[in-house]
């Protein structure tokens, strides 16, 4: 038996190794269309897109005048305030709708006043226990003529024209009036009956 081992032991050692053939590449299913990698970049593609999309959309936006309303939604008509013994003497009444307020003098004038700060645009209230408006934005202070009694507002509160009609008081909106300061012209008187 000795002999046999030695001799396939003498053919074990001549004879040289195959090589083993590894394959490298990777099988897709023939199922699968696109690969991950090609998947994402088509997503962040599309996202990239989209965004530039909006991007531009945003710049025309902003560059393109912009349109005023056809309707009287947002003001810019004769509003009817009410009656002119229903504002009492050194009251202060706003009108969300025409965005202004409408202050009665102690004399009985009556001064349509913007609700909107000369500094940034900001709405003003009235704050009735300090007896002036305040701006929340950057502490601008108007007293109850819309003079401006601390800065950052360049001048005076914007004012409204106003008419009594049958003693209606009819405030115009759709023009505001710029004004540096308040003088008693500027106040309308009911009819003496």
């Amino acid at each position: 038996m000795k002999p046999k081992f030695k001799q396939h032991h003498k053919q074990m050692k001549t004879e040289k190794p195959q090589p083993i053939s590894v394959n490298t590449e990777r099988s897709t299913p023939p199922s699968a269309g696109l690969s991950r990698r090609s998947l994402l970049n088509i997503l962040w593609s599309a996202i990239g897109l989209a965004v530039l999309a909006e991007l531009v959309w945003i710049a025309i936006s902003f560059l393109r005048p912009s349109r005023q309303p056809a309707d009287d939604s947002k003001g810019g008509t004769v509003v009817q305030a009410g009656a002119v013994d229903s504002f009492a003497p050194g009251s202060v009444t706003a009108f969300q709708r025409g965005q202004f307020y409408l202050v009665r003098m102690d004399n009985g004038g009556l001064l349509a006043l913007s609700c909107k700060c000369t500094h940034l645009g900001c709405t003003v209230p009235w704050v009735e226990k300090e007896k002036k408006f305040l701006c929340p934005c950057h502490a601008s202070a108007f007293d109850v003529t819309g003079n401006v009694i601390s800065a950052p507002a360049p001048r005076a509160l914007d004012m409204f024209s106003v008419t009594i009609e049958n003693h209606i008081v009819q405030v115009d909106t759709s023009m505001r009036i710029k004004r540096s300061g308040f003088n008693a012209q500027q106040l309308v008187y009911p009819e003496k009956t």
